[in-house]
C-alpha cells in the first residue's frame, strides 16, 4: 500500500478469509494513502494502545442499504420534536475524542492517539466525515467514517443523550440516499445498528460491491444538509 519497509504482514490469506473475525495483517502504519486502499478492499484497522496494528475484514459484513433504513416509532417521535441540532463536518475531532471514550461496559477504547491523527488527516484531506448531534450548543452525539465513491464506511459512534447517536445516523442516511450513495459499512453487526435496518452480508458479495461503488464520483467536501425547507 505504501513504502516496502513499513508494510504489514500478512497471514495467511486463505485461513484469514475462512475465519469469521476476518484478521488479514498485523503491522504497517496509517498512512492517508495506506487507509483508503485499505477501505476499498473492505479492510479497516482495529487494535489496542499496547498491539501493533491490525487489519481486519470480518464475515459476514454488517451493512446498510440506505433504501432499507428503518425508523422506529419512538425514534420518530424523537426527531418529530426537533429536540436536537444535527450538523455535518463542524467538530470532526471532538467527534472522534467523544467516540475514543471508555464505555459504559468498561472495556477501553480502540481509538488511539495515533488513529485520532491518522482519521483526522483524512477529514483535512476530504476523505473523512463526521455528524454532530447537539442539545443547544453541548455535543451530545455522532458519528464518523470515510467516504470513498458511493460508499460511507462508519466507524464509529457514540451518545450522551436518548436517540443522539440514532438521529446522527437517520439523519446521515437520508442525506446519503440523496446524494446517490449506494452502501453504508456497518463494520459488525450490532442490536443498535440492526434497529435501524442493518443487515449481514457476506465479505465476498461486500467486496464486489465495493468494486462497483467506490468507482463513482464522490460527494464534495466539506459536507453540509441540503437545504430541507
Amino acid at each position: 500500500m505504501s513504502d516496502q519497509s513499513n508494510n504489514p504482514l500478512f497471514l495467511d490469506v486463505e485461513q484469514a478469509l475462512t475465519e469469521p473475525e476476518g484478521l488479514l495483517a498485523v503491522g504497517g502504519d496509517l498512512s492517508p494513502e495506506r487507509l483508503l486502499e485499505a477501505y476499498r478492499r473492505g479492510i479497516f484497522p482495529w487494535y489496542s494502545e499496547d498491539q501493533p496494528v491490525l487489519w481486519w475484514s470480518p464475515n459476514p459484513r454488517s451493512v446498510l442499504f440506505p433504501d432499507k433504513l428503518k425508523i422506529s416509532r419512538s425514534l420518530k417521535k424523537t426527531l418529530n420534536k426537533n429536540i436536537y441540532t444535527v450538523t455535518l463536518d463542524t467538530a470532526f475531532r471532538d467527534v472522534m475524542v467523544a467516540c475514543a471514550q471508555p464505555r459504559k461496559d468498561g472495556n477501553g477504547t480502540w481509538i488511539t492517539p495515533d488513529m485520532i491523527d491518522a482519521y483526522c488527516t483524512l477529514f483535512e484531506q476530504g476523505h473523512a466525515h463526521s455528524v454532530e448531534t447537539w442539545l443547544n450548543d453541548e455535543l451530545v452525539g455522532g458519528l464518523y467514517g470515510i467516504a470513498i465513491g458511493k460508499v460511507f464506511f462508519g466507524e464509529s459512534m457514540f451518545s450522551k443523550k436518548t436517540d443522539a447517536s440514532k438521529v446522527a445516523f437517520t439523519k446521515l442516511v437520508q442525506q446519503l440516499k440523496a446524494w446517490g450513495f449506494e452502501l453504508i459499512d456497518c463494520q459488525i453487526q450490532s442490536a443498535h445498528l440492526d434497529s435501524l435496518g442493518a443487515e449481514n452480508i457476506p465479505r465476498r458479495r461486500f467486496t464486489d460491491l465495493l468494486g462497483q461503488y467506490c468507482q463513482l464520483p464522490a460527494t464534495c467536501s466539506p459536507w453540509q444538509f441540503d437545504d430541507k425547507s
